[in-house]
């Protein structure tokens, strides 16, 4: 049977070594990591930027009299925000089985072309029916992105490097919706130029800065390690090498198999991961639509704001947003602990000031204090959403598709006749951070739970190659009989005796 020991000897054999005639001693691992780092990051964060920006900019262009102009109601309106989620969450799955199967250059920036060019036709529209399909063709679109990027990132990064990564990424997110705010108040003053109205040029020039990005991606954007042409063969082989070791048994190629999809299907993690995204995108597509309109409307019966400094407003938000972004991130890299920074920072600090947030802002009647409460909830979504990535490709697409489809509840919360203060819609997010909060602690305790069983020998399986003629028992056979431990370590994944889940 298999025994505890160093799972680094055991995935680095000589008979097992990937590329074993490649020679890597002369490659600098620090220097090697910098030098994914800059190709690999910044341009994604890019990509992400613009896709927030411009699945978000519909809420600045309310600002500026569009309901108006296509003469829609205020239902009309969440109807066709409700519309976008249901292809963007449904399709995310499929779209990280093919991110894997064709090059993410062509994937990702393909997906970037398609959603420029609808964005760009959001600036000719004149009728409901026509802003209807244009939101579900977006989120046809832009379908997986966010879990194609996390899943991309993780097949270059070893787990304890992966938070800060995906956190760096992710902040673009938030500056993007610093920088809406900004970007939505100038071009609004193209007012009436072409005969155009300032909210369609938001979409025309969003989108086709998009598009001119998407055509630079192709280029761009990297392979996976195993044919990255930015790396040198040796390099390539050492990126191998160090996934392997941290226990990333599909680095260097994997065949695809009906298999992985049933196994995502059957394991209870897959469940609660869903439930965590479930409590933390709703409120994230929740704040990043209506955080405008609910600043706005406070100006409306207070301070006699005016729609741009609405936006404007909007902007400090975003930025505390992103310092805590950071922070989170490289904190659980560092500490390798992300379960208790989830429970325990986010509870005493980050959730519980998303709580006391959403408390302040369903109670509130006072302005400047309900402004206020958007920095914390903030906190909330950012800061557990990045540490929220447990599984990968099928398992975290999957996760991500059901937080994501939560956004067509919470686009519908924020109702016209509950303005200025939207209580109902602050009630509704205040009991998805509930949920995310919950299953975070469910998810912790049974990783635990699990890991305390494997370290007991509970889940070890028959390696016959190691057996030598000894008895083998009931449990043991149960778990599985392989004729190596490369065998069993390929065929059972994660649920392998030597696995350790990260805390």
């Amino acid at each position: 049977m298999s025994h505890s020991g160093s799972v680094v000897a055991l995935a680095t054999g000589k008979d097992e070594l990937y590329e074993a005639h490649i020679d890597t001693s002369q490659v600098d691992e620090r220097r090697l990591l910098r030098k994914i780092d800059i190709r690999v990051i910044p341009w994604l964060g890019l990509l992400y930027f613009l896709n927030f920006l411009d699945r978000g900019s519909i809420g600045n262009a309310k600002l500026y009299h569009m309901e108006t102009d296509l003469g829609i109601t205020d239902k009309q309106y969440l109807i066709a925000l409700t519309a976008f989620f249901f292809p963007y969450a449904l399709l995310e799955p499929a779209s990280n089985v093919i991110l894997r199967r064709v090059r993410p250059s062509m994937w990702l920036s393909s997906m970037m072309f398609v959603w420029g060019i609808v964005m760009m036709c959001h600036g000719f529209l004149h009728s409901y029916g026509g802003l209807v399909t244009l939101r579900v063709l977006l989120g046809v679109a832009e379908a997986g992105l966010y879990p194609g990027i996390v899943f991309y990132i993780s097949c270059w990064y070893k787990r304890s490097e992966l938070g800060t990564r995906v956190a760096a990424f992710f902040t673009s997110a938030t500056i993007a919706g610093a920088f809406s705010g900004l970007l939505a108040a100038a071009i609004s003053n193209m007012n009436g130029v072409a005969g155009k109205p300032g909210w369609s040029w938001i979409f025309i020039l969003e989108g086709l800065f998009t598009v001119l990005c998407a055509v630079a991606s192709y280029w761009i954007v990297s392979n996976f390690p195993e044919t990255a042409g930015f790396l040198t063969k040796e390099e390539r082989v050492f990126v191998i090498r160090r996934l392997r070791d941290d226990m990333q048994f599909s680095a260097g190629g994997e065949e695809f198999k009906a298999r992985y999809i049933w196994q995502s299907l059957r394991d209870w993690k897959t469940y609660l991961a869903m439930g965590i995204y479930m409590g933390f995108d709703g409120p994230l597509f929740a704040f990043s639509l209506f955080t405008p309109t609910i600043i706005n409307e406070v100006r409306i019966f207070s301070t006699g704001y005016t729609a741009t400094t609405a936006n404007l407003l909007s902007v400090p938000v975003y930025f505390w947003s992103c310092i805590v972004t950071v922070i989170v991130g490289f904190v659980g890299d560092r500490l390798g602990k992300r379960g208790y920074i989830n429970l325990c920072a986010a509870s005493y600090t980050f959730h519980f000031q998303g709580l006391v947030g959403y408390i302040i802002l369903i109670t509130s009647r006072t302005p400047a204090l309900s402004y206020f409460a958007c920095f914390l909830a903030a906190s909330a979504w950012v800061a557990s959403n990045v540490e929220g990535s447990y599984k990968r490709g099928v398992t975290l697409a999957m996760a991500i598709g059901w937080g994501n489809l939560n956004g067509a509840v919470s686009s519908n919360v924020y109702r016209a006749k509950d303005a200025p203060w939207y209580r109902l819609g602050h009630g509704i997010i205040l009991a998805y951070i509930t949920i995310g909060w919950l299953c975070s602690a469910a998810f912790m305790f049974l990783l635990r739970r699990e890991n305390e069983r494997r370290d007991r020998g509970e889940r070890d399986e028959v390696i016959d190659s190691d057996n030598s003629g000894e008895e083998t028992d009931e449990l043991a056979l149960k778990n599985g009989r392989f004729e190596t431990v490369n065998d069993a370590r390929r065929e059972k994944g994660d649920e392998w005796s030597q696995f350790r889940y990260t805390l």
